[in-house]
């Protein structure tokens, strides 16, 4: 499968440990390159985000809808196998489950990030959430799920993804980001391809984020998902779920970098 890969490097010779972002539902690499790839490429990281199967300039489109969640962490899998070390993965919703079903079989890699990631139990608390506390977002969301771009708006995207302050221009631009989704993977997520990780088996760090105002990944998801990897939750303030597109998204990105330097860059350089 020929996999879209977006990179950016510093202008001097980058840190050891290459950075791997992965996406999540309904979007591509794109979504790194705005804000995230530069930043941790000046800071001397090379920083790369994969495009998974039928999403982006990857192949694959024609069958978007038959792409399993092991598909997924078959297309990460193989990013990496490109990579000239063993990267620090980083998962934003969607792409938080791809990778910690990529932990299952790859234990060793450096470290991880889950961003408002899907949680270790699957989307369905996500679901019962959203549509308990937010029925007209959750009604929203099944449509676009169900209908594709379509159906949706730089305003709903809003209320589904950004803070209210969000600039009406920026949401047309990454409108355009904004793509149909497996609703395979969405099955698997809500179950029935469950994770089948134990977090005893793990010896890598892991930092969990998530976002004050998020609608679909709540902050007391984020810690439960924390809690199941014994490590704490970093909330970011005012923040909702496209944590990487936000206006506040360097608040996010610094306080990975913190993690990065001072947990990451101490342990010894995992084999190739």
């Amino acid at each position: 499968m020929k996999l879209d890969l977006i990179s950016r490097y510093p202008e001097t010779t980058p840190e050891p440990t290459p950075l791997l972002f992965v996406h999540g539902s309904f979007s591509d690499a794109r979504v790194w390159d705005e804000n995230f790839l530069p930043y941790f490429a000046r800071r001397g990281y090379a920083a790369h985000a994969v495009s998974l199967r039928g999403h982006g300039r990857s192949e694959g489109h024609q069958h978007l809808h038959t792409w399993r969640l092991s598909d997924y962490v078959a297309d990460l899998t193989q990013a990496v196998a490109t990579l000239p070390a063993p990267p620090v993965l980083i998962g934003h919703s969607m792409g938080g489950m791809v990778l910690q079903k990529y932990l299952e079989t790859h234990p060793e890699i450096p470290g991880a990030v889950l961003m408002a990631s899907v949680p270790p139990q699957g989307l369905l608390p996500s679901n019962l959430h959203m549509a308990m506390r937010h029925p007209f977002l959750f009604q929203q969301m099944a449509l676009f799920s169900l209908l594709g771009p379509s159906f949706g708006s730089p305003e709903m995207m809003r209320r589904l993804l950004f803070s209210q302050d969000m600039p009406l221009t920026k949401l047309r631009e990454y409108f355009d980001y904004i793509q149909a989704e497996s609703q395979v993977v969405s099955l698997d997520m809500m179950g029935i391809n469950p994770l089948r990780l134990k977090p005893e088996q793990l010896r890598l760090p892991i930092l969990v984020q998530g976002a004050q105002h998020d609608v679909f990944i709540s902050p007391a998801m984020v810690r439960e998902t924390a809690r199941f990897y014994r490590t704490e939750a970093q909330i970011i303030p005012n923040m909702a779920h496209a944590m990487m597109l936000e206006l506040n998204w360097q608040e996010a990105a610094d306080a990975m970098l913190s993690w990065l330097e001072q947990v990451v860059a101490t342990r010894p350089a995992a084999a190739a």
